[in-house]
């Protein structure tokens, strides 16, 4: 998504971002030694010139290099050194104009940080295989605090220095990027838009804009749960027998459901942040039917992962009650004690209302604590609600908009 003042600004910020992806990924997946910037060529550009010297000053050694892998795309690369702690950062930007596009990747390098926020990147390294993982390629897409191969640093480049320049109007300039894609026989997508005057655009280049694999959409996607969304959301209002419950467990393993799957994300449901299931993951949601399936082991076993996993996303309440429930199951498998000798200590560290709440659901009087039933409408969720209303406003500005 890119927006600008006229149509093709929009389109050419879009595909200069398309380049800087797609580049940015095959110089760290596959290592690539990049040639450095001439200072005779960075000295066309002083303010930039200027923004490097003051951020050497304070300690970090800056390497600016060309990206463009012998002069096929507009992208630029600088690097930032962090001495202090020997991690480094690669920033990456793209744009016809070679010096607009040395601007952007400088002032990426801190935008939205501080230079006390510099040091939360990671050390180079010779493990070019990890390097070039899909994992750590995400990481640099996320907040480029992945790991980048000493390679990239060799002092023999792979490519020689090009000192290009696809400037021109931006109808030009958008051509020009046009031409690229064609010459790499890849197909373009755009979706224009236009509203009060602002121009945005929507592209993807198959192959080179994706973030992660495409069959990745065959594994997880908003909709891969919705034949669960009914089952699942109507649990607490629900009164199976222990084994139906148990079979539940059953059936999100047949799934395939990976345990640290949100179920608000697996059903494709808006929850808000005021309930339950905003934090729930797959595996609490297993110790929860284990507890009202009567199956305590197991719920201990999921309890357990719960507060592994997933308890720094919970409320106070929330972790107050897990941690309780946990030292419960604990003590249900010590036969040889009596849980009455144990309750008044444990009113005081966990507190009566927590106590009587965790002791209701062991004993199967209560299930699924702190989540609310919601009915197949979904009008028991705001956030869901005003997502749908925002949904619908959004179509009918796109109808009035197609229909001119």
């Amino acid at each position: 998504m890119s927006a600008g003042n006229t149509r093709n600004e929009a389109r050419v910020q879009g595909l200069s971002e398309v380049f800087e992806r797609y580049v940015k990924n095959r110089i760290i997946a596959e290592s690539i030694s990049l040639p450095e910037i001439p200072d005779e060529v960075l000295n066309r550009y002083p303010e930039v010139v200027e923004a490097i010297a003051k951020l050497e000053q304070e300690g970090f050694p800056i390497l600016s290099y060309d990206a463009s892998l012998g002069g096929q795309y507009p992208v630029i690369c600088v690097v930032l050194f962090n001495p202090a702690n020997g991690t480094c950062f690669a920033s990456f930007g793209a744009h016809p104009d070679f010096g607009v596009a040395l601007e952007r990747t400088v002032t990426e390098l801190l935008q939205g940080r501080s230079l006390k926020d510099l040091d939360v990147f990671t050390a180079p390294t010779f493990d070019d295989e990890e390097v070039g993982e899909h994992a750590n390629l995400e990481t640099h897409f996320i907040d480029s605090s992945g790991l980048i191969s000493w390679d990239m640093f060799k002092q023999d480049a792979d490519y020689a220095f090009a000192d290009w320049s696809f400037k021109g109007t931006t109808e030009e300039e958008f051509s020009t990027l046009m031409s690229i894609f064609e010459q790499e026989d890849k197909e373009v997508y755009i979706a224009d838009y236009e509203h009060l005057d602002v121009y945005a655009c929507r592209i993807i280049v198959p192959g080179m804009s994706d973030i992660y694999p495409a069959e990745d959409l065959l594994l997880a996607n908003n909709s891969m749960g919705a034949h669960l969304r009914t089952q699942l959301l109507q649990l607490p209002a629900s009164n199976l027998t222990k084994e139906e419950y148990l079979q539940i467990i059953e059936q999100l393993d047949d799934e395939g459901l990976d345990d640290f799957t949100r179920v608000r994300e697996l059903l494709g449901i808006a929850t808000g942040k005021d309930n339950g299931w905003y934090t729930l993951r797959v595996g609490e949601l297993k110790a929860m039917l284990a507890l009202a399936g009567g199956d305590l082991e197991q719920a201990l076993t999921w309890t357990e992962w719960t507060q592994d996993f997933n308890a720094s996303v919970f409320s106070p309440e929330r972790a107050n009650f897990y941690r309780c429930l946990q030292t419960l199951l604990l003590l249900s498998m010590e036969e040889e004690r009596d849980p009455a000798q144990y309750y008044q200590a444990f009113s005081r560290m966990y507190g009566a209302e927590t106590l009587e709440a965790a002791s209701a659901i062991i004993a199967g009087e209560e299930r699924f604590y702190g989540l609310p039933a919601i009915d197949d409408d979904l009008k028991a969720l705001p956030a869901h609600q005003a997502l749908l209303q925002a949904y619908q406003k959004l179509q009918a500005a796109k109808r009035r908009y197609w229909s001119k």
